[in-house]
């Protein structure tokens, strides 16, 4: 058990969860969201009796794994009991039927649940954490459309996240709707559109802002969000170093690579590499830059190992020293295990603490699977991105696996970019998006100066 003595900033995202029964805390990644999370809960259950019945909704993984392990990590809040809403029908019916202070529930059954209290009618629970707010920003979805319903019938909200609008501000609308129903960015996501976005004609699916919407949009969410980045408050966080390797192509597998960008077509005698439409020609450019893809007759292509070789270099560099490896496409994990015999995947809870233990040399991460607060930072401070994907979302969380609080070392970061690819499109799509997200975590930002009383 360890004793909790919050940060000043923590002090405040716990007062703003116990004053505003509803709220968005935009905390970046590695501030402790979750251990603050806990304790405005404990206390509005413990001390101001304002809640009895608290329901989190969190990624898959970190439903399994952050929320016990926290509670089982902080004396204060030992107490607590927590219910996993877990598993099969039949293994969730049981733990909601089980007494506890916290039911903990993956996103992806969020509508199985509202379905199970009568479509909402008997919805028991008066308090719902959305860990990672940002997972609900499709209003079509099934599960906003769900949570929506409940919405009304819950006393209290707050959405956690780091990464509010991803791909831009389109994205804030649903999210918001969850935490003020509407009062601030319209009811519904068309008059939000139409109020603060224009759509070019000629372009279906591009659309832009209107002229000074973006301040308005900030303005009118300020006093339901509070942002803080983790650059200002934790002033003991090591840096991270951003690394481009910039790799190249010997010109036999230059002249493979254009000629499916020019073609969407690779012929082979084993099976043909296809792209029908824009969509799978950037997936089957992704696929090859890393170096191999997916034929028609769902078999593997190698097209180069460059990827393989500059792995082979950091790792040596490294000298034994734990390497977390992102990849996009299992193809890339089956080629990297079989070149590293010490290289493991994560899987689940068990692979996270042997990682932290410093027991796995190189680790094998979807950033899907290792996005949302998982505590890794303890096992290592070397990311190496293999393949890259386009969701600012994902590549910020995974890499707060390491760079966050607790980490004792600098983390470095190693890119593997093929040069005159799509990795270096992915790259500068990533940097421009999260521009925008700095200006909205900015926007909506802490006067810590003001409530603290610090510069």
């Amino acid at each position: 058990m360890t004793e909790f003595i919050p940060h000043a900033y923590q002090k405040v995202a716990i007062e703003k969860i116990i004053e505003n029964p509803a709220y968005a805390l935009l905390l970046d990644m590695g501030l402790g969201k979750t251990v603050s999370t806990l304790t405005a809960v404990d206390e509005l259950k413990n001390d101001y009796f304002d809640v009895e019945k608290v329901l989190v909704i969190a990624p898959k993984r970190v439903a399994e794994d952050t929320w016990s392990r926290e509670v089982a990590k902080w004396e204060h809040l030992r107490h607590l009991k927590i219910s996993k809403v877990l598993g099969t029908e039949q293994q969730r019916r049981k733990a909601l039927q089980k007494q506890a202070d916290i039911y903990v529930i993956n996103r992806e059954n969020v509508e199985w649940l509202v379905s199970y209290y009568e479509n909402g009618k008997s919805w028991p629970f008066d308090m719902i954490v959305i860990d990672e707010l940002s997972s609900f920003k499709n209003p079509s979805s099934k599960r906003f459309k769900a949570l929506r319903k409940v919405r009304t019938r819950t006393k209290r909200v707050v959405g956690l996240t780091g990464t509010p609008a991803p791909n831009s501000l389109i994205d804030l609308w649903s999210q918001i709707y969850l935490i003020d129903m509407g009062e601030r960015l319209e009811k519904t996501f068309t008059k939000y559109k139409s109020k603060y976005f224009k759509q070019d004609p000629y372009r279906v699916y591009h659309i832009e802002l209107q002229e000074g919407a973006e301040q308005q949009i900030y303005g009118k969410i300020d006093d339901i969000c509070l942002s803080m980045k983790a650059k200002d408050y934790l002033k003991n966080l090591p840096a991270a170093v951003m690394n481009v390797v910039e790799l190249e192509l010997s010109p036999k597998e230059r002249e493979l690579y254009d000629k499916l960008e020019k073609d969407s077509l690779l012929e082979f005698s084993d099976g043909d590499i296809v792209a029908t439409t824009a969509a799978v020609l950037s997936n089957k450019l992704l696929q090859l830059s890393s170096g191999a893809a997916y034929n028609d007759k769902d078999g593997v292509q190698i097209i180069h190992s460059v990827k393989l070789e500059a792995l082979e270099e950091i790792v040596e560099a490294s000298q034994g020293k734990p390497i977390l490896v992102f990849y996009n496409y299992k193809h890339d994990v089956e080629r990297i295990k079989k070149k590293f015999k010490q290289a493991r995947e994560l899987e689940d809870s068990n692979t996270i603490e042997k990682w932290n233990n410093g027991e796995i040399e190189i680790l094998l991460a979807h950033p899907a699977s290792a996005g949302h607060g998982l505590n890794m930072q303890d096992g290592g401070h070397t990311i190496v991105w293999y393949g890259l994907n386009w969701s600012l979302e994902l590549y910020m969380q995974a890499n707060a696996r390491l760079h966050r609080q607790g980490q004792k070392e600098t983390v470095v970061v190693h890119h593997l970019v093929l040069k005159d690819s799509i990795d270096e499109r992915v790259m500068s799509v990533l940097q421009g998006k999260e521009q925008q997200q700095e200006a909205l975590m900015e926007a909506v930002k802490a006067r810590m100066s003001e409530v603290l009383g610090i510069d």
